[in-house]
């Protein structure tokens, strides 16, 4: 529970350094470092936090994060997935870093399914 508190103060910290309530682009990575403009995440939890803010406008996501029982990146398109149906959500763009083929593979194919998602809630509206 403690370590749960200090990661979301940690988070709102970041948050507010790399520009408060104004748009987002959020890095997800366990252990490269975070290019300039990018908020850094290492959890999943986070990342879905910051898009439940609404004010993120770009992700980049690491599928392997060292800790799968922190979450992976994976876990956040999915989220994103069922956000998109249930709830007509806007994803940010998105894209993926990884040294690991397989997974960035598989990260690139939900990315394609939201987007396809994506555009199929719009023309529903």
């Amino acid at each position: 529970m403690i370590r749960e508190i200090r990661e979301h103060l940690a988070l709102r910290k970041r948050i507010l350094v790399y520009g408060g309530s104004e748009v987002v682009k959020v890095f997800l990575d366990d252990c490269r470092p975070t290019p300039a403009g990018w908020v850094p995440a290492r959890c999943a939890e986070e990342v879905i936090r910051l898009l439940e803010q609404g004010n993120v406008t770009e992700l980049s996501l690491d599928p392997d994060l060292g800790d799968d029982a922190r979450g992976t990146g994976y876990e956040v398109l999915t989220w994103i997935q069922r956000a998109v149906v249930v709830r007509g959500f806007r994803p940010p763009r998105i894209r993926v870093h990884s040294a690991n083929p397989a997974t960035g593979q598989r990260m690139h194919q939900a990315i394609v399914a939201i987007e396809r998602l994506t555009l199929a809630a719009h023309f529903e509206r």
